[in-house]
């Protein structure tokens, strides 16, 4: 396998570990810091909302500097910011350095697989960007498992000096091996933003915000959720990580295979149908470890096959356009992962583990609705040649992201730079 993607994945796989191993470090991080457990929660909310918010002004500041810059600077506040975690004895310290942490994230991962497709010859771009975006998934599946039974068996910090270490291998292999490359983007702020202005690309990104929110309402929190099945058990509540990272790799790629053979408008309604069905049996299910195990095997599927019918319809809406489309997209998710943290948090402290799956079930209905909106909008716009879109800002074809990702792993921050 190609040197130079592994190189690129190693940091995503770092990355991912960081965006997703805090579920499962709430728990002791509120020990260690004297704070609440919804507290402790925040820091997923402060990264996402960092991460949506600089995505698109750091990608502009950025646009004119070479990719390999822009990735060892992305790195080295990505190390920096974590390092700062695992040595910070406030809680408000820790709060400010998962900023630091998610400025380096947002930089990283886009232009990470927009390297990766520049690097490839056109009929590899597909597979290169699926090695590089697999570092996320194999984050979610193995070291977010791993990382959380480190927080728990040792110490949370442990686990945030892990993901520095792997921030540091990635940056030195990053410097070593990865060449130089240029690649065209918009040099402004409000080109960045303008597919904002379509009612259907609007709505869906909107409808993509509701339905993290929900799942991440859940996921979040789901030491708590899950603590009368697991006991308290770090063991346990490892075991039930890897079953649902498990199951988001298989999602993934049952996604891109269904979306192929159906089409992302009938897949994405029934994507969503069903992560609202499985967010409402979490306090149900998280009565005791057997059914805990089953729920997560059913959580871990439908959002991620959603995540490739949502990439897939972005391109479909504009393929010129589709690097800002995924850009926005990603942050959108996000967002979405911010106000999830932010409602669960809430939700937590007013009410207690048993309110998270109504709340998550409110913003996924909230979700169905806005889908049902764009999809009337986009039915519309097809039907009637008054209604077009805006015109997107377009990159030139050379060294540019393929417009078909639907076989690649999708998470958020996926997109192009």
């Amino acid at each position: 396998m190609n040197s130079r993607l592994i190189a690129l994945a190693l940091g995503t796989f770092a990355i991912g570990i960081d965006a997703f191993v805090t579920a499962g470090l709430v728990t002791p991080v509120s020990a260690d810091l004297g704070v609440s457990t919804s507290a402790a929660g925040q820091l997923v909310t402060v990264f996402a909302l960092s991460y949506a918010v600089l995505s698109p002004i750091l990608a502009t500041a950025t646009a004119q500097l070479s990719r390999k810059r822009v990735l060892l600077i992305a790195l080295s506040l990505f190390v920096l910011g974590n390092v700062v975690t695992a040595s910070a004895g406030a809680f408000a310290l820790v709060l400010a350095s998962r900023v630091i942490a998610a400025a380096g994230a947002s930089m990283y991962t886009p232009n990470a697989t927009a390297v990766a497709a520049a690097l490839s010859a056109p009929e590899r771009r597909g597979r290169a960007i699926s090695v590089v975006i697999g570092g996320l998934t194999v984050a979610t599946a193995l070291g977010v498992p791993i990382g959380s039974w480190i927080g728990g068996a040792f110490s949370w910090r442990a686990t945030l000096w892990l993901v520095a270490a792997l921030g540091a291998v990635a940056l030195a292999s990053v410097a070593a091996i990865v060449p130089a490359v240029h690649l065209p983007a918009p040099a402004r702020l409000r080109e960045r933003l303008m597919p904002l202005r379509d009612r259907t690309i609007a709505t869906g990104l909107l409808h993509a915000v509701l339905l993290f929110g929900g799942m991440f309402t859940v996921y979040t929190y789901l030491a708590a959720a899950m603590h009368p099945a697991t006991g308290g058990s770090t063991g346990r509540f490892t075991i039930l990580l890897w079953v649902y990272g498990l199951m988001a790799v298989a999602g993934s790629t049952l996604g891109g295979r269904l979306v192929d053979r159906l089409g992302s408008r009938k897949i994405m309604p029934l994507t969503l149908i069903g992560a609202g069905v499985v967010v409402a049996l979490i306090q149900a299910a998280g009565q005791h470890f057997a059914t805990a195990l089953i729920w997560c095997v059913a959580f871990g599927i439908p959002g991620w096959i959603w995540a490739v019918a949502q990439q897939h319809r972005l391109v479909e809406l504009s393929p010129q356009g589709s690097p800002l489309l995924l850009g926005l997209n990603a942050s959108a998710q996000y967002f979405g992962i911010a106000i999830g943290g932010a409602a669960g948090g809430l939700g937590l402290q007013w009410w207690g583990a048993d309110s998270l799956g109504w709340i998550g079930v409110i913003l996924v209905i909230g979700a169905l609705g806005l889908l049902a909106i764009s999809l009337h909008a986009a039915t519309n716009r097809s039907t009637d040649p008054a209604a077009t879109p805006p015109p997107l800002p377009t990159a030139p074809a050379a060294n540019t992201t393929p417009p078909s990702m639907t076989n690649t792993v999708p998470a958020p921050g996926t997109a192009t730079a």
